[in-house]
């Protein structure tokens, strides 16, 4: 058998644990499920993660991490602050439409786990709160008042439950047309 270094391990595990907790749950997932996706012994995994809740708080790194990288790579042709906005919802229509779409992993986990665990609260809190710094910099670019960026905030994740529980693929650009709307009214745009 072949040792694989803590780095490659460390990813082969939040991989596993992202997939698995993201489409069951991560109350319904045990370590020992972590460990046969992984493919990792357990003594390797508590090495690298030394409790289920330091693996979960890893794994909601990760999603942020992807998070950002998806809403930068939408926003990468937009030219204005307006068009970056807005390029948000275009980064939720496409993971929509993903087929192992279950929602908002940090919604999903907070809503498991809140109560439970300090430690995923602050990583939930950390990733939503830099998401509305992210948007009150763009609104303010656009010239719009910072409410607006609370208000279109709220249309992400709105649209993100939406599609969630209804599989409504289409609630990201019911969305994008309020936020353009909100964007619009707010900068005087005729």
């Amino acid at each position: 058998m072949t040792m694989i270094d803590d780095t490659a391990a460390r990813e082969r595990v939040l991989e596993a644990a992202d997939r698995l907790f993201y489409a069951r749950g991560v109350q319904s997932v045990g370590m020992d499920a972590v460990r046969s996706d992984a493919g990792i012994s357990l003594k390797r995994i508590y090495s690298l993660f030394p409790s289920k809740d330091d693996l979960i708080v890893g794994v909601l790194h990760r999603r942020r991490a992807q998070w950002n990288d998806g809403i930068a790579a939408s926003a990468e042709n937009a030219v204005t602050a307006r068009e970056k906005v807005l390029s948000v919802f275009d980064f939720l229509d496409m993971w929509f439409r993903q087929p192992d779409f279950h929602g908002c992993a940090f919604i999903n986990i907070f809503g498991e786990l809140s109560a439970g665990s300090p430690n995923v609260t602050r990583a939930v809190h950390e990733h939503k709160d830099g998401f509305q710094r992210y948007l009150a910099q763009l609104v303010h670019d656009a010239g719009a008042p910072e409410a607006v960026a609370a208000q279109i905030a709220i249309l992400v994740e709105g649209a993100q439950t939406t599609a969630a529980i209804a599989g409504q693929p289409a609630a990201a650009a019911n969305a994008r047309a309020a936020a353009a709307t909100l964007l619009d009214a707010a900068c005087g745009a005729t």
